[in-house]
């Protein structure tokens, strides 16, 4: 995938962040550089830091060492509001007890963009209506939202973050519960849109057919880095995850095939 030119510093980018919660550090030193229209994907076990580094990457949280940027300016001397206009997110799962319309849901992405209490402008509407024509929803606009399927919320809150017109689209595990169809639909959806991605996921194949570059996160730092062909590879899964599995080339990306516990890998059959 070719992008576009853009100079050192702009974008979204952690810079050696590190947090500690509870006494713990979550995260330490990590580094994360986005590029113009890619998608990263962020794996790792459950609480290496994924979806911490996300809230760091949106602001929600504060890094207690290190910074995080966009365009080269840190995101508390960019502002809130401006960060929300720039950087979307999704989260694995939305609830909400108010009986809201799908519509109602997708224009919640405006915010950012108008003064308290004032009424949808023109171009509001019509971001919205982009954002429902694009994640396939214009049918179900009426429809109330709690009565979409979990495929279909996940688009819906998908379509939300794009009425916010974003940069850039922080998303964590939007696949978790899905059946295999919505999954890739999923992905489809996402991996199309005009904007730079970083996406929390534990499938490693669903990340290897997807992503243009990843990540892996063990214990709160960064382990690797590089393309899907470059990262997953049996070594780093058995090391990282603590399971044997077999990577070998397809023709989207790596496939990894995970063996039985005892289980040795071909390659390292070999060489014994």
């Amino acid at each position: 995938m070719n992008h576009p030119v853009r100079a050192p510093g702009e974008g979204l980018r952690a810079d050696r962040v590190s947090l500690g919660i509870g006494g713990r550090l979550v995260l330490d030193g990590v580094t994360l550089a986005t590029r113009p229209g890619e998608t990263v994907g962020l794996l790792g076990p459950n609480g290496s830091g994924k979806s911490t580094l996300l809230r760091l990457l949106a602001g929600v949280l504060a890094p207690s060492a290190g910074a995080v940027t966009l365009d080269g300016r840190p995101l508390d001397r960019v502002g809130r509001r401006a960060v929300a206009r720039r950087v979307a997110t999704v989260q694995q799962q939305a609830h909400t007890q108010t009986e809201l319309t799908v519509r109602e849901v997708v224009a919640l992405g405006r915010i950012p963009h108008r003064r308290s209490w004032t009424p949808m402008t023109p171009a509001d509407l019509e971001a919205v209506a982009r954002a429902l024509e694009r994640t396939g929803l214009a049918d179900r606009a009426d429809q109330s939202w709690h009565t979409l399927s979990g495929g279909e919320r996940q688009r819906a809150q998908i379509a939300r973050a794009l009425a916010q017109e974003p940069g850039e689209l922080l998303l964590d595990e939007p696949t978790n519960h899905l059946d295999i169809q919505y999954q890739l639909d999923l992905m489809e959806l996402v991996t199309g849109l005009p904007v730079t991605t970083v996406i929390a996921l534990h499938d490693l194949n669903l990340a290897a057919m997807y992503c243009d570059r990843l990540v892996v996160l063990r214990e709160g730092r960064a382990v690797a880095g590089g393309t899907p062909s470059e990262v997953l590879t049996s070594e780093l899964i058995g090391e990282v995850y603590g399971v044997p599995a077999e990577v070998t080339p397809g023709a989207d990306g790596p496939v990894v095939r995970f063996l039985r516990r005892g289980a040795v890998p071909p390659g390292r059959a070999d060489r014994s």
